[in-house]
């Protein structure tokens, strides 16, 4: 069956232009709470969301949708997305949605959603909350007595903040730092200042001020100018950038410049390794990461497993080859040790930490090996997937021959954004210029012929 409503994280959308409705959040409750009751106990489910507008208008249609079927509803209000995945066990619910678009605009918003191990759900379990959803019998409702209770949970983000803070070592303070946060006005924007500020940090925050339309609006970790600049003004040690629903990071130096996340996965890697903390000699990333991540991996005899790209691919990854580290360059960083979904600020502290023992600065720390040079394209798309066509099959499959072993391409369809994304890789940068260009300019022909 092809998901309708899923993507490769979670359902997302434009509000009120998409199939991201009231009415969508409604059914999704009332299907997702009937697939997750089972047995006589009482069931619980966590909400929490993020700060877009949206979020109100969803969050009570979710509510109603679970409550309908018997399940009582825990509110967070705003929480970062690894929160809720980390509150689903420890609160022992059933299942665990986030309301949130991630790094999208406001006018964007999804659902994230955990089962009761706090776990991303699977391929199967979306599939059979769709059928559900689109069922003739999904407004069959329990009677009135097993009706479910809605409350507000107070201490979410206290409970997270501790949770967060167990993962800094116990010694180490951070009273010599200087951090510019940017909380992108979005989930993280009262948990991460926080958080820092109590193990000791001097911290200067940025997008701190959500107001239900700027999530992510020139900020954050799609848009790191301002954190830069701020770095700079601010002589700052290090810049964090956190996304809408803060599982993933992006790093500025405290020269202004971004720190390519294949630099900072590999930086955490290594620090696991020398402190005999990796399970094995296995590291999960996607298909995006650089292939000199893996040349360096392998150089301190590790191996790199590649998966599809999204963190809940990384962390099937991780699972299949008992592996307690994965990540993708664009800042997600998933460790088992400390959670089971990607978390941004449990990242930004295993980087500080390293910052603490090591005593050079973060631009120094990173300079581990030289990247393969990328160009990426990415294209609007409308209508049917272009991908699948023959003709550009073919297009593909020629330049991958050009290209030979010397380096890799990537044509994909994005989960969560209507674009295609195309990467090439090589050392010869002209010549992934030139093979980029051939795979965009036939995909761009092809949709305006179809228009």
């Amino acid at each position: 069956m092809i998901k309708k409503f899923f993507g490769t994280d979670g359902i997302r959308g434009t509000v009120n232009e998409s199939y991201l409705t009231a009415e969508t959040a409604l059914k999704l409750g009332i299907a997702a709470g009937k697939l997750f009751t089972r047995g006589p106990h009482i069931h619980r489910v966590v909400i929490g969301k993020d700060t877009r507008v949206s979020g109100y208008m969803l969050e009570t249609a979710l509510t109603s949708g679970f409550t309908s079927v018997g399940m009582d509803v825990l509110l967070f209000g705003p929480l970062p997305t690894p929160a809720v995945a980390f509150l689903t066990q420890a609160l022992r619910a059933d299942l665990g949605v986030m309301i949130t678009a991630s790094h999208n605009t406001y006018e964007d918003n999804g659902f994230k959603l955990f089962g009761p191990d706090g776990y991303k759900l699977s391929d199967e379990s979306e599939i059979e909350i769709e059928k559900l959803i689109l069922s003739n019998n999904l407004l069959e409702f329990p009677k009135s007595k097993y009706i479910g209770k809605a409350k507000r949970i107070d201490d979410a983000q206290a409970r997270y903040i501790e949770y967060a803070k167990r993962s800094f070592p116990k010694d180490m303070k951070l009273e010599n730092i200087k951090i510019v946060l940017d909380c992108a006005n979005g989930a993280s924007y009262k948990v991460a200042p926080e958080t820092l500020w109590e193990l000791g940090a001097n911290v200067v925050v940025i997008g701190n001020q959500p107001n239900g339309k700027n999530i992510n609006l020139n900020c954050g970790s799609t848009n790191t100018d301002i954190l830069k600049k701020r770095v700079l003004s601010e002589n700052a040690d290090i810049g964090i950038a956190l996304d809408g629903d803060a599982d993933r990071i992006v790093i500025i130096d405290e020269k202004g410049n971004e720190v390519d996340g294949n630099l900072l996965f590999a930086l955490i890697i290594k620090n696991l390794k020398e402190n005999e903390l990796l399970e094995n000699k296995i590291v999960v990333s996607t298909i995006m990461a650089n292939m000199a991540l893996e040349k360096y991996l392998s150089e301190i005899e590790l191996e790199l497993i590649r998966t599809n790209v999204g963190d809940r691919y990384l962390v099937e990854g991780m699972r299949k080859n008992n592996s307690n580290i994965g990540g993708e360059p664009s800042g997600h960083i998933v460790m088992s040790n400390f959670g089971k979904t990607g978390d941004g600020l449990i990242a930004s502290l295993q980087i500080l930490s390293i910052m603490c023992l090591d005593h050079r600065p973060i631009s120094e720390i990173v300079n581990l090996f030289k990247l393969y040079p990328q160009k990426n394209i990415t294209i609007p798309l409308k209508g049917k997937d272009p991908l699948s066509n023959e003709g550009i099959q073919k297009v593909i499959k020629k330049q991958t021959d050009i290209l030979g072993e010397s380096g890799r391409i990537v044509v994909r369809k994005s989960g969560t954004e209507p674009i295609i994304r195309i990467m090439v890789e090589s050392l010869d940068d002209k010549l992934s210029l030139n093979i980029a260009n051939e795979i965009s300019s036939s995909i761009e022909h092809l949709i305006k012929k179809k228009d």
